[in-house]
């Protein structure tokens, strides 16, 4: 969404202006006489859903569409006013100091060591000044952004002012799928220099703090438990790691176990994973326990294993996680996160299998995600490491060994992807 302001001295003068400059599909915000003439502030693109989302709390107040228009063109106008106040200050800045440089330059006087005579010299000398012009230009650069993007801000309190920049990088970041709280961290780290270079920062500071894991369980072997709601893609994660395993090593040192004893013909899909490949599968109920099975498949290199989709408020929920927990066996439990699911679901989920006592997770249904940063943000403020993704149901295509850049990389195109389709939308 686009926002521009014009004046000039009669309303058919005005209107022109914005024909010539934006096209017939421009939207007029607002409309009044001033000192000048007349003056109107237009846009295109308008989406009154995202212009509430930009005003936030100051939306409140506008009970139709009109009002809203009238507020995001005050707020546009005082983007504008602040954009020309800062490079007044620049100006009066660079001026004053040119003064002194002449000042300096004809003083009969040896400049100082390291000051130089002639003004510009001076300005270049001075790193009190060369600071002070940088942070100006930043603001500018910051605001240019807001005024030339449309990007419309809550109004700033005196008590707890919110800089530009770090305020409009918060809402990227939100954008991006990001919990308000970590847009908001991410963003206050950023102290100055233009939108684009704080967005690349941060991208990097959320990339530094994703762990992976740099096993490769298909290599180094072990036992390794999956767990998660039902639906997060457990079994089929199983079932893709299986398979390129055989492709690799065989199927004589696989084995693949389901602990889920709780509902009819739950483990179907991983019998038939397992008639396909060759390997074994084992199910743990009242006569064969999860410790009495390993035993067994001690021999075996490697070790699958898919539990029940429990919450806890389900019968069997806790015996479960204590089994895995309690073993006597090193089994690597790791929890399935869904990218579609909400923030909220991945931290309750978390919460309900923590007791498991989580080496990881795995990331699946990246694909069918429109933004993940939910995802990303979700593991990188809980702390596990991130082992595998999945990004379709071909098998074993579709699961990559986790890295945190290329993760990041990939939350970026699907931010683009959906900017695209927005536009195409609009457009159609």
């Amino acid at each position: 969404m686009k926002v521009r302001r014009f004046t000039a001295n009669t309303m058919g003068e005005a209107l022109r202006h914005v024909r010539e400059a934006m096209g017939d599909d421009a939207v007029i915000l607002s409309s009044r006489k001033t000192d000048e003439g007349v003056e109107i502030v237009t846009a295109l693109d308008y989406d009154e859903d995202m212009a509430r989302q930009r005003l936030g709390e100051a939306a409140r107040e506008a009970t139709n569409g009109s009002r809203l228009a009238e507020l995001q063109a005050e707020q546009h106008r005082r983007l504008e006013q602040e954009l020309g106040r800062s490079r007044e200050r620049i100006r009066e800045v660079r001026e004053q100091r040119a003064a002194e440089g002449a000042e300096a330059s004809w003083s009969p006087v040896t400049p100082p060591r390291g000051v130089a005579g002639r003004g510009d010299e001076l300005v270049a000398a001075s790193p009190d000044y060369a600071g002070e012009l940088a942070k100006m230009r930043a603001e500018i650069s910051s605001l240019r952004d807001m005024v030339g993007g449309g990007a419309v801000q809550p109004p700033v309190t005196a008590s707890e002012p919110v800089p530009a920049l770090q305020q409009r990088l918060s809402e990227r970041l939100q954008e991006f799928g990001l919990s308000p709280d970590l847009s908001g961290s991410l963003a206050r780290q950023q102290r100055s220099g233009r939108l684009e270079d704080g967005w690349k920062r941060s991208l990097k500071v959320l990339a530094a703090g994703i762990r992976t894991s740099r096993r490769e369980w298909l290599d180094e072997g072990g036992s390794y438990a999956l767990v998660g709601p039902t639906g997060s893609g457990k079994t089929t994660t199983i079932g893709k790691l299986a398979a390129r395993y055989v492709l690799k090593h065989g199927a004589d040192s696989l084995a693949l176990v389901t602990t889920d004893r709780y509902r009819v013909a739950a483990h179907e899909q991983l019998f038939v994973f397992g008639r396909i490949l060759g390997v074994p599968v084992r199910v743990v109920d009242e006569s064969h326990s999860l410790d009495d099975i390993l035993d067994e498949l001690s021999d075996r290199h490697l070790v699958l294993i898919d539990t029940a989709g429990l919450t806890s408020s389900d019968k069997g929920y806790e015996e479960q996680l204590t089994e895995l927990a309690r073993s006597r066996h090193r089994i690597n439990t790791h929890l399935v996160v869904s990218a579609t699911s909400q923030p909220r679901i991945m931290k309750s989920v978390w919460h309900c299998y923590k007791m498991a006592e989580l080496a990881g997770c795995v990331m699946t249904k990246i694909d069918e995600a429109l933004t993940l940063g939910e995802s990303l943000g979700f593991v990188m403020e809980a702390g596990l490491p991130v082992a595998y993704y999945t990004d379709g149901q071909k098998i074993p295509g579709d699961l990559h060994h986790a890295e945190a850049a290329p993760l990041v990389r990939l939350g970026v195109e699907r931010l683009k992807e959906l900017h695209r389709a927005h536009s195409v939308a609009q457009g159609a």
